[in-house]
């Protein structure tokens, strides 16, 4: 019998390793479950999954060119389809920004915010690749004077000299 990605075998369980567990499929082929394919929660220790001559379900999820065989027992196990739905997650409330303003929906006369709290007013249209280029260095501008005017007070200048 062919091995084929996405079948499903029941194998033996022949090795444990750290890392995972050697199953043994029809014909002396052998497959590696990877820890991670083990089960559904978190598997600090093999052994205490598998033991050895276990026989297992197994799903072959990968094939590689020089034989080895990628196998998976949780990929195995057919889970039941959720028969009814997650309920709709409640709307976050609005969140008040540092200036006292609400962002989004909330109000700003139709402005919106960017993350430096300035306003700005979306260009109506097409805008042109200089009117863009002049925009981001009027913006840069401000925000580098504002980044000198909060910086330059806290240079020294004030206080005792240091020894």
């Amino acid at each position: 019998m062919a091995i084929e990605v996405g079948t499903k075998l029941e194998g033996k369980v022949t090795g444990i390793t750290h890392f995972g567990a050697f199953v043994d499929l029809s014909g002396g082929v052998t497959g590696l479950v990877h820890i991670s394919e083990i089960a559904d929660n978190y598997v600090k220790d093999v052994n205490d999954h598998l033991k050895l001559n276990d026989v297992v379900t197994v799903k072959v999820i990968n094939v590689d060119k020089d034989g080895k065989i990628g196998l998976s027992i949780k990929q195995a196990v057919d889970k039941p389809v959720e028969s009814t739905p997650r309920p709709p997650r409640a709307p976050r409330p609005d969140r008040q920004s540092r200036d006292g303003d609400f962002g989004g929906s909330g109000g700003g006369g139709g402005y919106n915010r960017d993350r430096g709290g300035r306003s700005f007013k979306p260009p109506a249209g097409k805008t042109s690749f200089e009117d863009k280029v002049s925009r981001f260095l009027k913006d840069s501008e401000e925000r580098i004077s504002s980044l000198k005017k909060n910086t330059e007070g806290k240079r020294g200048g004030r206080g005792a000299k240091r020894m």
